[in-house]
């Protein structure tokens, strides 16, 4: 996909920002502790997002501030590389690229974050590109972005209001990550910018957390009172779609061996949102994100595993796969 040489030359379908950070993990199943090499690779929800829907054959920009050194470089460079526009990307040399550490032990993940005053963190309401915003079909938003400091939170509320403005649908994922704010701070901003989707897409898990109850019931009328349409992940293997109308489910698609799960759930949202700009009802939309994370949990990696849009019309029709 070509990259634009200047501001004025793409504008993007979807826009999303936030916090991606370069990642180190061991090889071979050991430990961090017991590793003698770690490999480099990088993540975050919003990039992980944007390079699934360029995969899927849509225009995306991707933005955030990064420091400017080597792990910076090496993002933007990648993320570039996947045919994401970058153009509105930042880099400082007052605050260094994030940094996450991941290990999986006796199948169980562990992550440990280094990202506290990171170049991300200072994302403020002033980097905003309005008109770049609000050309958009489609504002992407996580709640890890307001967790991330002060600046953030007000950087994110202020993208929302440029998009509600312009008339662009805000598509809203929680990601509720307790490692960076408690559930009481949480749950009164993540709360809060629900009300301002078109589209939440929150997890089952993370509903009965953030409106402290077990209830199914009492979760489905909560959601009710949202003007957004609700899409609950993580059902007894279905998503959820919530409306006022009614609750319709749709079966998730079963795989023979699940590799890694961390990036399933942007792998669902880059799908689900592809499936919007297509024009597919609700379901269908649904349906091709559940395909996509499915298809993101076979491999390692939190986006790498993300197919192209050939790839998911081969599963799809159930074209044959010719190895040689």
């Amino acid at each position: 996909m070509t990259q634009p040489n200047n501001h004025a030359a793409y504008q993007p379908e979807i826009v999303t920002f936030g916090e991606t950070m370069a990642l180190m993990m061991p090889n071979g199943g050991k430990g961090i502790e017991y590793s003698p090499q770690l490999q480099t690779l990088f993540g975050g929800a919003e990039s992980n997002v944007a390079i699934g829907v360029a995969r899927l054959g849509h225009r995306v920009g991707w933005f955030s501030r990064l420091g400017k050194d080597p792990l910076g470089n090496y993002i933007l460079k990648k993320i570039r590389g996947e045919g994401v526009d970058v153009s509105r990307a930042s880099q400082t040399t007052e605050a260094p690229t994030g940094l996450m550490l991941r290990e999986v032990i006796s199948g169980k993940t562990s992550v440990y974050y280094y990202r506290k005053g990171s170049a991300a963190s200072t994302l403020a309401p002033e980097h905003l590109d309005a008109e770049y915003i609000g050309g958009a079909r489609i504002l992407h938003v996580t709640g890890i972005t307001p967790a991330l400091s002060a600046s953030c939170r007000a950087a994110a509320k202020e993208a929302i209001r440029i998009a509600r403005e312009a008339g662009v649908k805000v598509c809203f994922d929680p990601n509720l990550r307790l490692k960076l704010w408690s559930l009481d701070e949480a749950r009164e901003v993540l709360l809060d910018l629900a009300e301002e989707a078109d589209y939440f897409l929150p997890g089952l898990d993370e509903l009965k957390l953030l409106y402290q109850t077990e209830d199914f019931d009492q979760i489905v009328g909560r959601l009710n009172k949202l003007k957004a349409v609700s899409i609950v992940k993580g059902g007894n293997d279905e998503t959820y779609i919530v409306e006022k109308s009614g609750i319709t489910s749709v079966p998730y698609f079963k795989v023979e061996k699940v590799v890694d799960t961390v990036g399933a759930g942007d792998g669902f949202c880059a799908g689900f949102i592809v499936g919007l700009l297509k024009d597919y009802s609700l379901a269908e939309a649904v349906k091709l994100g559940n395909l996509i994370g499915s298809m993101v949990v076979q491999m390692e990696g939190d986006w790498e595993g993300i197919p192209t849009w050939e790839q998911v019309e081969a599963v799809l029709t159930n074209k044959a796969h010719v190895e040689r």
